[in-house]
Order: structure tokens, then C-alpha cells, then sequence
């Protein structure tokens, strides 16, 4: 079978090698799609000999093994661990899942959906109609714009350097979507317009608490995007953080953050028992008719086109909003 590994950084090849064993208690799955994670792009510009990628897969059975329940050959699958980018990976039935039969392939590719759920867990409105913003509309912004939709969240106000990412955020539930220099005064508090910061309890000469958002996500993965997602929040205000800032520290303005008491989320999963169940209810919720999410994973590529579709990843290319490999060919 075709296996994808890394020659070098931002250079990869395709080898063989054979078909995957598995035991009385693993599924063989034939990759149909492996969805690209923006948190692999910098190790794809780093990448030493030999390292593989991938963690995005769906696809359907080709063998279970024979201690196996609730599947058969031929079901369409998908699920977290087994790898991602090659033909053939082994999955392990607690962590796999079936696709529901009225969400299309691309659409099936659970990992991120996971994610986005964990951060939706994190991130519920105190109150139904409650305002929300959103900084950074790739595709897990977008997906977390239109799950705040469903969550009962009111005015969700979208912000990105891209104006294509503004438009497609309104299409996926945004009500308001601006560049960060478009900005209305008031929808953010930072030194330049909180007049006299005050330690004495004397009061505020500024409304700290009606300047900003009390709800702001955070899915940008730039220090840029991080240090605005912050100046957003009124004071007492929630940050999440969703971005996955893996390339270098960040460096934040924590006399501003803890000026406002800010309360910071951190939405990633690293429980994989209860990501599983996340990627069962957003499936369900997908099928439902629930969560609106779909027809974000716009741009597909071969295996030997892997590095443009990294490439076009990191330069947005054709509104690039989420890319899938497709492994089968």
C-alpha cells in the first residue's frame, strides 16, 4: 500500500509497504479521506526524514477482527487514532464510529469535529442570547461560529484579516464580520481607550464592563490574533483559546489580561475516552440538522500533492478553508 512520509521539511514521498495486520480486536480500515490540521503545518516546515503526519481519517471497513461488534465489512467510518496518510490503518472499534448515511464524506471527518465540541463544552452562553465574538474564521472558526449559532448564543461578531474569511463567516452564522483595523471603539478595552485604569476602588472613569465582549473565542493561532482576541473582552470577561500556537512561545500582555480578571479557557481535549464521545454527538448533531456545518472542506488533493496542499494551506489559497487528502486512488 501507498504510505506518505516525510523526507525532509516541507518535502515528502510516498513509499510501500505492506498491508497492516490486525488482530481479533482491531478494524482494518481503507482510507478514503484524511482531513489536513493546521496544527501539523509548522512540523511540516521542520520535518526530519521519516516522520509521518496525519490524525484525520474516515474511510470504510476492509477486515474486522472476529472479537469486533456493531461493525462489518463495507461500513463507512471514521474515529480518532490509526494514523491518516496511507491507504490501510488500524483502528480500534471504541474509538471508531459509524457515519451517519445522510452526512457526505468530506463532511465525516470527526477529529476536528471533536474539537470543536470540546471547545463548545468550554464555552456555553451563561444566558440564551448572550453576544459572542469570535477572532480567526478559518475552518474551525467557522465551525465554531455555526455551533455558538445552535448553542443559543445572540450577536456572534467574527473577526479576520481575510476578507474571504470575513464573507464565510456570515455564511456560516456570523452576524457582524470585520478586519481587525474595522473595529468599532467599543468593541474592545485596552490601555488606549481605558481612561485611567483604577486600584483604589474609587470607580472607573470607563464602562469596563459594557466595552468589549463578555464572550470571546479565540481560533486564530497567531500572537496576533491571541493578543486580540484578549483586548476584546470586557473586564471579568471570558477568553477560549482554541488556536493551536505550537510554532514558538507567545508573548501577552498579562498586566492588561489581569487588570480585566480575565477568566481564560483553554478548549483542547486531551481526554481521549471523552474527545470519542465529543466526535459521537457531533456526528449526531451534524445528522440532526443541528449543528449546521458542512461544505467546509473545500479543497482536495492527492497523496503525491500533499506539500502544495500544505502550501495552499499556508497561503489560503482559493479560499482555501479546509483541505482532505484523499488516500484511495
Amino acid at each position: 500500500m501507498k504510505k506518505l512520509i516525510m523526507d525532509g521539511p516541507r518535502k515528502s514521498r510516498i513509499i510501500d509497504v505492506d498491508v497492516p495486520k490486525i488482530n481479533d480486536n482491531q478494524i482494518l480500515v481503507k482510507v478514503k479521506y484524511t482531513g489536513m490540521c493546521h496544527s501539523e503545518w509548522y512540523p511540516w516546515t521542520v520535518a526530519v526524514p521519516g516522520q509521518e503526519f496525519g490524525h484525520e481519517a474516515m474511510g470504510y471497513i476492509a477486515d474486522v477482527g472476529r472479537n469486533v461488534k456493531g461493525f462489518k465489512i463495507g461500513d463507512r467510518v471514521t474515529g480518532l487514532g490509526g494514523g491518516g496518510y496511507r491507504e490501510y490503518i488500524v483502528m480500534e472499534p471504541e474509538k471508531t464510529m459509524l457515519v451517519p448515511e445522510n452526512i457526505k464524506d468530506e463532511d465525516a471527518i470527526v477529529e476536528p469535529l471533536g474539537c470543536l465540541m470540546s471547545a463548545g463544552t468550554r464555552m456555553m452562553p451563561k444566558l440564551l442570547d448572550d453576544e459572542i465574538a469570535v477572532v480567526g474564521t478559518g475552518y474551525m472558526g467557522l465551525g465554531m461560529i455555526s455551533m455558538f449559532r445552535a448553542m443559543g448564543y445572540g450577536k456572534i461578531v467574527a473577526v479576520d484579516l481575510r476578507e474571504e474569511a470575513r464573507e464565510n463567516a456570515l455564511k456560516y452564522g456570523a452576524d457582524e464580520a470585520y478586519h481587525p483595523d474595522e473595529l468599532k471603539s467599543y468593541y474592545y478595552l485596552n490601555w488606549q481607550n481605558w481612561d485611567s485604569p483604577d486600584l483604589k476602588r474609587d470607580g472607573h472613569k470607563t464602562d469596563i464592563f459594557h466595552m468589549g465582549f463578555q464572550n470571546v473565542m479565540e481560533f486564530a493561532g497567531t500572537p496576533d490574533g491571541l493578543n486580540l482576541a484578549a483586548e476584546m473582552n470586557c473586564a471579568h470577561g471570558r477568553l477560549g483559546i482554541g488556536g493551536f500556537h505550537n510554532e514558538a512561545l507567545r508573548t501577552v500582555d498579562f498586566k492588561l489580561w489581569n487588570m480585566k480578571a480575565l477568566d481564560i479557557v483553554n478548549c483542547h481535549e486531551r481526554r481521549i475516552d471523552f474527545e470519542t464521545e465529543l466526535c459521537r454527538r457531533g456526528l449526531d448533531l451534524i445528522s440532526k440538522g443541528i449543528w449546521k456545518f458542512t461544505g467546509a472542506t473545500n479543497s482536495i488533493y492527492s497523496l503525491e500533492e500533499f506539500d502544495k496542499a500544505q502550501e495552499d494551506m499556508e497561503n489560503h489559497t482559493n479560499n482555501f478553508i479546509k483541505g482532505a487528502v484523499k488516500c484511495d486512488e
